[in-house]
């Protein structure tokens, strides 16, 4: 009897990484979780130990979605988010000491190859996301294929937005990650006085019941984003658009303070719906060299 393909999938979050055992549908047949280490020798060890953990008959491939700016044709990190592992050669070594083959890339590419296979994006083939939390990612997939440009196009978090703004980490000024990420957030719930810990949904609540001050906050931190999604839109010209990561649904609700206006650049936003599942879901579907991630 046909059995279909397997692979394992891991994504390499700021917090966790997830690992998990994945059939050809995108079906999670196993999964673990684990802290996320900051020295990039110990994580790619602990990594080899969760793929020999879900290791099983049938596996012979590994996707990996890591923070940062990725070389996916030549499966090499070219810098770093949250960890860096630029300096190590990851796909080397990890097939190395697995036996399988691998292939890496940036996470939030693996988030929406996950969506356009199990999640919010099923039967579309041109889709722009962004992954918003502690900062905020992007993803393009045009015709079925993922952008990847020269090297490491997507890199949507660093669309400008403010030329006047805070100086990003990428090292300009006004990225939307410096407006419209968690963090940013936070700096627009601290300038204005509310309680530190408020959460994004209290905000919204706030800003639904005619609290002034919730309604600033909210304007801030969407505004900007909808002038990304604007832009984004009207470079790629997407059939839909999703918002993911942590604050991706409660983005997406906070844009009613932020419609667009243009009727040159409308295009649906919709809230991803697979949350931590979807790097590992794309990770693994791009392990098995998915078309969506063919180079």
């Amino acid at each position: 009897m046909y059995k279909p393909p397997l692979a394992i999938g891991i994504d390499i979050g700021g917090t966790n990484v997830r690992a998990a055992c994945i059939d050809a549908s995108g079906r999670i047949l196993e999964r673990l979780v684990e802290r996320t280490l900051r020295d990039p020798a110990a994580l790619t060890s602990r990594l080899i130990a969760l793929i020999k953990a879900l290791d099983r008959p049938g596996i012979a491939a590994v996707g990996i979605g890591v923070p940062g700016r990725v070389d996916a044709r030549r499966n090499q990190v070219l810098s770093g988010g949250y960890v860096d592992l630029s300096a190590i050669q990851l796909a080397e070594a990890i097939g190395h000491e697995t036996g399988k083959s691998v292939f890496i890339d940036n996470d939030c590419n693996m988030a929406l190859v996950g969506e356009i296979a199990a999640g919010a994006a099923r039967d579309c083939r041109h889709v722009a996301m962004l992954t918003i939390g502690t900062g905020i990612g992007g993803a393009v997939v045009l015709d079925g294929a993922v952008m990847r440009g020269q090297r490491s196009a997507g890199q949507l978090g660093h669309v400008t937005v403010d030329l006047g703004g805070a100086v990003c980490n990428c090292g300009r000024i006004g990225c939307v990650e410096t407006t419209s990420s968690g963090t940013a957030l936070g700096r627009h719930i601290a300038a204005a006085g509310l309680a530190v810990g408020t959460s994004a949904d209290e905000i919204l609540a706030l800003a639904r019941s005619g609290d002034a001050r919730a309604t600033r906050v909210v304007k801030a931190w969407a505004v900007p984003l909808r002038a990304a999604i604007d832009s984004i839109v009207a470079s790629v010209d997407p059939e839909l658009f999703l918002l993911g990561g942590g604050l991706g649904a409660t983005a997406c609700a906070a844009l009613e303070w932020a419609p667009a206006l243009s009727p040159w650049y409308q295009c649906p936003v919709r809230p991803a719906v697979l949350g931590d599942d979807a790097g590992v879901i794309g990770a693994a579907l791009a392990g098995m060299k998915d078309d969506l991630v063919s180079p």
